[in-house]
């Protein structure tokens, strides 16, 4: 599975809750400055040779949706960034986040009680 770009993620999140979509359509999701249609057509196009989306035919237009789940998406992604920076270790990475304040006391608590019942 190939990494996204920002705008393909952009992209993926807006199909993954529209589930299937024209490409006005996703350009109607958009929010700020929008591509110009061609150009959301070719980063479309990009993520079906990528395998990330099909589409149905419908005459000339084509109707757009994904092949991989949000959750498979978001594991491979958190599975290699822990790999990648921290040594595949689940303590390291959360130690980060308590060291840059970007995790509080309580929210860890929570995720220990999230452990603490799987058990």
């Amino acid at each position: 599975m190939q990494k996204l770009t920002n705008k393909e993620e952009l992209v993926m999140k807006i199909l993954w809750k529209l589930e299937k979509a024209f490409v006005k359509d996703i350009l109607a999701k958009m929010k700020g400055v929008k591509p110009h249609y061609n150009t959301m057509s070719t980063i479309i196009r990009n993520l079906e040779e990528k395998n990330y989306v099909g589409h149905e035919a419908f005459g000339n237009t084509h109707r757009y949706y994904p092949l991989i789940s949000k959750e498979d998406y978001r594991k491979k992604y958190i599975n290699s960034t822990l790999a990648a920076y921290y040594d595949n270790s689940y303590k390291s990475m959360v130690s980060f986040f308590a060291k840059e304040e970007k995790i509080s006391a309580d929210e860890l608590r929570e995720i220990i009680d999230l452990i603490e019942k799987k058990k």
